[in-house]
């Protein structure tokens, strides 16, 4: 079984505050730290003079400097370089967002960690092969931090301008609503049943090219409502739309629909949980998954 990158240590940590319009213009027309830092009015060009004055005859880094000075904070500087290197670096949408630690500076260990597996799923599924656009990710039980993973491994996806979608399948302990702050309405459930359409997909506010499809009401039958034909027609509908579709599940241990969703995405991530997660779990998971014919991608550790 050919295994991903694991993920050690990985913290949550509170996300980056939002850059404003004027400062991604500034960020079109120059790479320059210093500039990101005037037009977002952190920093006066009388303060950008004096660091680069200090920077003569010095290897030091011009946000090192700065914040030296006590001209700018930490933070300031990391939103600044996030900006400079493409990074979504965004507020979240309301005080309800939480565990998207992918949002923040972009030489965090987490952050270093979920370009590793995302790099590793480029090449092994998403490399623009019609028919591997969706990606179904579970784990052996709950609190093993697969909705925690996908959600984090949306926006990296997202960040490399790749057009990304996350799907909540969880139809039984749905979360990812909750991790972007979003109203869980008809959502997938409704999709499925035939009483909702795309509407329920929304866009991320300052997460370009981010989408998420809650789960909508916990049904009397989400495995026979999974299962139904309209769920593939779904997906295949999708991927004229989205290059990524990552789709969270219900653990392998609380249901049956991981697998049925597996079936229908074509492929599948297992997590496990660093120090809790028993390896011939893991590799009984695996084996089911590929002798139902999914393309099993590999296991990812995390810990949070």
């Amino acid at each position: 079984m050919k295994e991903a990158p694991t993920l050690h240590q990985i913290v949550p940590t509170p996300a980056a505050e939002r850059g404003s319009s004027d400062i991604v213009s500034s960020v079109r027309r120059s790479q320059r730290i210093g500039e990101i830092l005037v037009a977002g009015g952190k920093l006066t060009p009388e303060q950008v003079e004096s660091v680069l004055h200090a920077q003569q005859g010095s290897d030091r880094r011009f946000g090192e400097i700065a914040v030296q000075k006590r001209f700018v904070s930490r933070r300031e500087v990391d939103e600044a370089l996030a900006l400079q290197f493409g990074y979504s670096s965004g507020k979240a949408q309301s005080s309800a967002v939480s565990g998207l630690t992918s949002i923040v500076s972009p030489d965090a260990p987490f952050a270093e960690a979920l370009r590793g597996l995302r790099s590793q799923l480029m090449m092994r599924w998403f490399d623009g092969t019609p028919g591997q656009t969706a990606l179904a990710i579970t784990s052996v039980d709950r609190g093993d931090g697969k909705s925690f993973i996908t959600a984090n491994l949306g926006v990296a996806f997202s960040q490399l301008e790749e057009r990304t979608l996350i799907i909540d399948a969880d139809l039984r302990h749905s979360v990812q609503h909750k991790q972007f702050g979003l109203r869980n309405r008809m959502g997938l459930s409704g999709i499925l049943s035939g009483r909702a359409g795309f509407e329920e997909i929304v866009d991320i506010d300052n997460m370009a090219n981010l989408s998420v499809l809650p789960s909508g009401p916990q049904p009397p039958n989400p495995l026979e409502l999974l299962g139904r034909d309209a769920f593939p027609i779904l997906l295949n509908e999708l991927s004229n739309r989205f290059n990524v579709i990552l789709i969270d599940t219900p653990s392998a241990q609380q249901a049956a629909d991981a697998l049925v969703v597996a079936k229908r995405a074509k492929a599948s991530l297992i997590v496990g949980r660093k120090d809790r997660t028993k390896g011939p779990e893991l590799a009984q998971l695996a084996s089911i998954l590929s002798s139902s014919g999914v393309a099993l991608l590999g296991t990812t550790l995390n810990e949070y």
